[in-house]
Protein backbone atom coordinates (compact mmCIF):
# COMPACT_ATOMS: atom_id res chain seq x y z
CA UNK A 1 0.00 0.00 0.00
CA UNK A 2 0.97 3.27 -0.65
CA UNK A 3 -0.02 6.21 1.48
CA UNK A 4 0.26 9.77 0.23
CA UNK A 5 -1.70 12.67 -0.13
CA UNK A 6 -4.12 11.11 -2.48
CA UNK A 7 -7.46 12.30 -1.84
CA UNK A 8 -8.78 14.61 -4.00
CA UNK A 9 -11.92 15.53 -2.11
CA UNK A 10 -9.94 17.03 0.97
CA UNK A 11 -9.72 20.83 1.24
CA UNK A 12 -6.86 22.43 3.26
CA UNK A 13 -6.79 25.27 5.83
CA UNK A 14 -5.93 27.86 2.77
CA UNK A 15 -8.88 26.43 0.44
CA UNK A 16 -6.82 24.50 -1.55
CA UNK A 17 -8.01 21.31 -3.06
CA UNK A 18 -7.47 18.39 -5.70
CA UNK A 19 -4.10 17.85 -7.18
CA UNK A 20 -3.29 21.73 -5.99
CA UNK A 21 -3.38 20.88 -2.37
CA UNK A 22 -0.84 22.73 -0.63
CA UNK A 23 0.73 24.16 2.28
CA UNK A 24 3.45 26.53 3.77
CA UNK A 25 6.32 25.89 5.85
CA UNK A 26 6.96 28.54 8.75
CA UNK A 27 10.68 26.99 8.73
CA UNK A 28 11.54 27.64 5.13
CA UNK A 29 9.36 30.09 4.14
CA UNK A 30 7.87 28.08 1.03
CA UNK A 31 4.46 29.21 0.39
CA UNK A 32 1.97 27.08 -1.63
CA UNK A 33 4.07 23.88 -2.31
CA UNK A 34 1.35 20.90 -3.48
CA UNK A 35 1.31 18.16 -0.74
CA UNK A 36 0.79 15.28 -3.99
CA UNK A 37 3.78 14.73 -6.34
CA UNK A 38 2.50 13.10 -9.17
CA UNK A 39 6.60 12.55 -9.70
CA UNK A 40 7.15 10.61 -6.19
CA UNK A 41 3.84 8.35 -6.59
CA UNK A 42 5.51 4.93 -7.86
CA UNK A 43 2.60 3.06 -8.42
CA UNK A 44 1.60 5.64 -11.00
CA UNK A 45 4.09 4.43 -13.23
CA UNK A 46 2.46 1.03 -14.17
CA UNK A 47 -0.81 0.22 -15.67
CA UNK A 48 -0.95 -2.74 -13.52
CA UNK A 49 -1.09 -0.72 -10.05
CA UNK A 50 -1.93 2.94 -11.41
CA UNK A 51 -5.05 4.89 -10.71
CA UNK A 52 -5.19 7.94 -12.44
CA UNK A 53 -8.50 9.37 -11.57
CA UNK A 54 -7.63 8.84 -7.52
CA UNK A 55 -10.78 6.50 -6.94
CA UNK A 56 -11.58 6.36 -3.57
CA UNK A 57 -11.92 2.99 -1.16
CA UNK A 58 -14.81 1.90 -1.13
CA UNK A 59 -14.63 1.80 2.96
CA UNK A 60 -11.89 1.69 5.55
CA UNK A 61 -12.31 -1.88 6.07
CA UNK A 62 -11.43 -2.52 2.34
CA UNK A 63 -8.37 -0.34 2.46
CA UNK A 64 -5.68 -2.80 1.70
CA UNK A 65 -7.41 -5.51 0.51
CA UNK A 66 -8.08 -6.63 -2.86
CA UNK A 67 -11.06 -5.86 -5.16
CA UNK A 68 -11.15 -2.24 -5.41
CA UNK A 69 -10.03 0.37 -8.05
CA UNK A 70 -8.03 1.88 -5.44
CA UNK A 71 -4.90 -0.31 -6.20
CA UNK A 72 -3.89 -0.22 -3.19
CA UNK A 73 -3.41 4.18 -3.63
CA UNK A 74 -4.72 5.93 -0.39
CA UNK A 75 -4.22 9.34 1.28
CA UNK A 76 -2.39 9.23 4.90
CA UNK A 77 -5.35 10.11 6.39
CA UNK A 78 -6.58 7.08 4.80
CA UNK A 79 -3.74 5.06 6.88
CA UNK A 80 -4.83 6.37 10.06
CA UNK A 81 -8.49 5.55 9.57
CA UNK A 82 -7.50 2.20 8.75
CA UNK A 83 -5.33 1.27 11.92
CA UNK A 84 -7.91 3.51 14.38
CA UNK A 85 -10.84 0.88 12.94
CA UNK A 86 -8.76 -2.15 13.74
CA UNK A 87 -7.30 -2.43 10.27
CA UNK A 88 -3.28 -1.65 10.03
CA UNK A 89 -2.34 -2.88 6.56
CA UNK A 90 0.41 -5.45 6.92
CA UNK A 91 2.66 -3.94 4.50
CA UNK A 92 2.45 0.18 4.13
CA UNK A 93 4.81 2.74 2.62
CA UNK A 94 4.16 6.37 4.05
CA UNK A 95 5.20 9.18 2.31
CA UNK A 96 4.81 12.79 3.32
CA UNK A 97 3.28 15.59 2.05
CA UNK A 98 6.17 17.55 0.14
CA UNK A 99 6.67 19.68 2.51
CA UNK A 100 7.32 17.33 4.64
CA UNK A 101 9.53 15.35 2.77
CA UNK A 102 13.27 16.39 3.66
CA UNK A 103 13.75 16.94 -0.42
CA UNK A 104 15.86 20.20 -0.89
CA UNK A 105 14.64 23.17 -1.58
CA UNK A 106 11.49 21.88 -0.94
CA UNK A 107 11.74 21.22 2.67
CA UNK A 108 13.25 21.28 5.97
CA UNK A 109 14.36 18.80 8.45
CA UNK A 110 12.23 20.49 10.99
CA UNK A 111 9.45 20.08 8.72
CA UNK A 112 10.23 16.62 8.06
CA UNK A 113 10.87 15.90 11.62
CA UNK A 114 7.29 16.59 12.04
CA UNK A 115 5.78 14.58 10.04
CA UNK A 116 7.92 11.67 11.66
CA UNK A 117 7.41 12.35 15.20
CA UNK A 118 4.07 12.66 15.01
CA UNK A 119 3.68 9.48 12.52
CA UNK A 120 5.64 7.19 14.31
CA UNK A 121 4.18 8.35 17.90
CA UNK A 122 0.47 7.28 16.53
CA UNK A 123 1.87 4.28 15.35
CA UNK A 124 3.53 3.07 18.68
CA UNK A 125 0.23 4.08 20.66
CA UNK A 126 -1.73 1.81 18.43
CA UNK A 127 -2.19 -1.83 19.63
CA UNK A 128 -0.45 -2.96 16.38
CA UNK A 129 2.96 -1.59 17.89
CA UNK A 130 4.23 -4.90 19.38
CA UNK A 131 3.74 -6.32 15.89
CA UNK A 132 5.42 -3.65 14.04
CA UNK A 133 8.71 -2.81 12.14
CA UNK A 134 9.10 1.08 11.48
CA UNK A 135 11.77 1.64 8.44
CA UNK A 136 12.82 4.85 7.74
CA UNK A 137 14.81 5.26 4.53
CA UNK A 138 15.05 8.25 1.76
CA UNK A 139 15.72 8.56 -1.85
CA UNK A 140 18.80 7.44 -2.93
CA UNK A 141 19.05 10.10 -5.41
CA UNK A 142 20.72 7.19 -8.21
CA UNK A 143 24.58 8.05 -9.39
CA UNK A 144 27.50 7.11 -8.02
CA UNK A 145 28.69 10.17 -6.46
CA UNK A 146 30.53 9.94 -2.93
CA UNK A 147 33.51 10.74 -1.13
CA UNK A 148 33.62 7.39 -0.46
CA UNK A 149 32.68 5.16 -3.82
CA UNK A 150 30.55 2.15 -3.51
CA UNK A 151 31.04 -0.54 -5.37
CA UNK A 152 28.69 -0.93 -9.02
CA UNK A 153 26.34 -4.51 -8.56
CA UNK A 154 24.86 -3.16 -11.80
CA UNK A 155 25.81 -2.10 -14.91
CA UNK A 156 24.85 0.34 -16.90
CA UNK A 157 24.81 1.77 -20.55
CA UNK A 158 22.48 4.84 -20.54
CA UNK A 159 22.59 8.21 -21.44
CA UNK A 160 23.35 9.57 -18.21
CA UNK A 161 26.45 6.97 -17.38
CA UNK A 162 29.62 7.84 -18.05
CA UNK A 163 31.66 6.74 -15.30
CA UNK A 164 33.60 4.36 -17.40
CA UNK A 165 33.08 5.60 -21.10
CA UNK A 166 30.35 7.43 -22.84
CA UNK A 167 27.01 5.91 -22.23
CA UNK A 168 28.55 3.25 -19.76
CA UNK A 169 29.04 2.48 -16.37
CA UNK A 170 30.20 -0.83 -14.92
CA UNK A 171 31.98 -3.98 -16.54
CA UNK A 172 28.79 -4.89 -18.52
CA UNK A 173 29.14 -8.46 -16.64
CA UNK A 174 26.13 -7.93 -14.34
CA UNK A 175 23.30 -6.12 -15.97
CA UNK A 176 19.86 -6.89 -14.57
CA UNK A 177 17.06 -7.81 -17.19
CA UNK A 178 13.98 -5.74 -17.90
CA UNK A 179 10.73 -6.67 -18.17
CA UNK A 180 11.35 -8.30 -21.27
CA UNK A 181 14.17 -9.90 -23.33
CA UNK A 182 13.28 -6.63 -25.52
CA UNK A 183 13.81 -4.44 -23.08
CA UNK A 184 16.73 -3.23 -20.61
CA UNK A 185 16.11 -2.68 -16.94
CA UNK A 186 15.23 1.07 -15.84
CA UNK A 187 18.53 3.17 -16.71
CA UNK A 188 19.52 5.91 -14.54
CA UNK A 189 23.34 6.97 -13.73
CA UNK A 190 24.51 3.83 -12.36
CA UNK A 191 25.55 3.27 -8.54
CA UNK A 192 23.88 3.65 -4.82
CA UNK A 193 24.59 7.10 -5.16
CA UNK A 194 25.53 9.07 -1.73
CA UNK A 195 24.94 7.20 1.59
CA UNK A 196 22.23 7.85 3.63
CA UNK A 197 20.00 7.01 6.47
CA UNK A 198 17.98 3.83 7.19
CA UNK A 199 16.42 3.37 10.83
CA UNK A 200 14.77 0.38 11.83
CA UNK A 201 12.15 0.84 15.06
CA UNK A 202 10.65 -2.30 16.40
CA UNK A 203 10.29 -4.05 19.52
CA UNK A 204 12.49 -6.77 17.52
CA UNK A 205 15.12 -4.44 16.28
CA UNK A 206 18.17 -4.91 18.03
CA UNK A 207 19.21 -1.98 20.57
CA UNK A 208 21.51 0.63 19.80
CA UNK A 209 22.72 -1.96 16.90
CA UNK A 210 24.93 -0.44 13.75
CA UNK A 211 24.94 -2.50 10.52
CA UNK A 212 27.36 -2.46 8.32
CA UNK A 213 25.80 -4.07 5.59
CA UNK A 214 25.52 -2.63 2.09
CA UNK A 215 21.81 -1.68 1.68
CA UNK A 216 19.67 0.16 -0.60
CA UNK A 217 16.30 1.37 -0.54
CA UNK A 218 14.96 -2.35 -2.26
CA UNK A 219 16.64 -3.96 0.95
CA UNK A 220 12.93 -3.37 2.05
CA UNK A 221 11.08 -5.15 -0.81
CA UNK A 222 14.17 -7.94 -0.23
CA UNK A 223 12.55 -7.92 3.45
CA UNK A 224 9.03 -8.30 2.62
CA UNK A 225 9.54 -11.00 -0.25
CA UNK A 226 12.32 -13.08 2.13
CA UNK A 227 8.92 -12.86 5.33
CA UNK A 228 6.48 -13.42 3.14
CA UNK A 229 7.03 -14.85 -0.46
CA UNK A 230 9.53 -17.56 0.93
CA UNK A 231 12.66 -15.46 -0.99
CA UNK A 232 10.96 -14.95 -4.44
CA UNK A 233 12.25 -11.63 -6.16
CA UNK A 234 9.00 -10.69 -7.83
CA UNK A 235 10.74 -7.91 -9.42
CA UNK A 236 12.00 -7.81 -13.26
CA UNK A 237 14.95 -6.06 -13.52
CA UNK A 238 14.84 -4.78 -9.37
CA UNK A 239 17.59 -4.06 -7.55
CA UNK A 240 15.82 -6.47 -4.70
CA UNK A 241 17.77 -9.07 -6.69
CA UNK A 242 21.14 -7.72 -5.83
CA UNK A 243 19.98 -5.65 -2.57
CA UNK A 244 22.08 -6.57 0.83
CA UNK A 245 19.37 -8.18 3.60
CA UNK A 246 18.42 -6.20 6.58
CA UNK A 247 17.53 -8.74 8.34
CA UNK A 248 20.44 -8.86 11.46
CA UNK A 249 18.82 -5.37 11.73
CA UNK A 250 16.15 -7.39 14.07
CA UNK A 251 15.96 -10.26 17.07
CA UNK A 252 12.95 -11.82 16.18
CA UNK A 253 13.18 -14.59 18.77
CA UNK A 254 13.26 -11.84 21.39
CA UNK A 255 11.11 -8.55 21.28
CA UNK A 256 12.10 -5.39 23.56
CA UNK A 257 9.68 -5.17 26.06
CA UNK A 258 10.67 -1.36 26.48
CA UNK A 259 8.66 1.84 27.57
CA UNK A 260 7.26 3.79 24.63
CA UNK A 261 9.73 6.33 23.39
CA UNK A 262 7.50 9.40 22.23
CA UNK A 263 8.54 12.74 21.49
CA UNK A 264 8.01 15.99 20.41
CA UNK A 265 6.95 16.82 16.92
CA UNK A 266 8.52 20.94 16.91
CA UNK A 267 11.76 19.71 19.05
CA UNK A 268 12.67 16.09 18.57
CA UNK A 269 13.19 16.37 22.64
CA UNK A 270 11.94 13.48 24.79
CA UNK A 271 7.76 13.91 25.87
CA UNK A 272 7.41 14.42 29.29
CA UNK A 273 4.78 14.94 31.69
CA UNK A 274 4.13 18.63 30.35
CA UNK A 275 1.67 18.80 27.01
CA UNK A 276 3.83 20.06 24.97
Amino acid sequence: MVFSRFDLTITNPNGTSGCNRSRSSKVTKVKDDNDYNPHREPFQYYPSTANPTHIRPSSVEAIGKDGDETHHQYDMHDFIDAVNAGNMPAISFLKPPTIQSGHSAESDPLDEQEFLVNTINFIEQSKFWDSTAIIVTYDDSDGWYDHQFGPIVNSSNGIADFLNDKGVCGDQKVILPGIDASNHHALARCGHGPRLPLLVLSPWSKENFVDHTLTDQTSVIRLVEDHWLAGKRIGQGSFDELAGSIESMFDFQHARKTDLLLLKPKTGEVKGDDKD
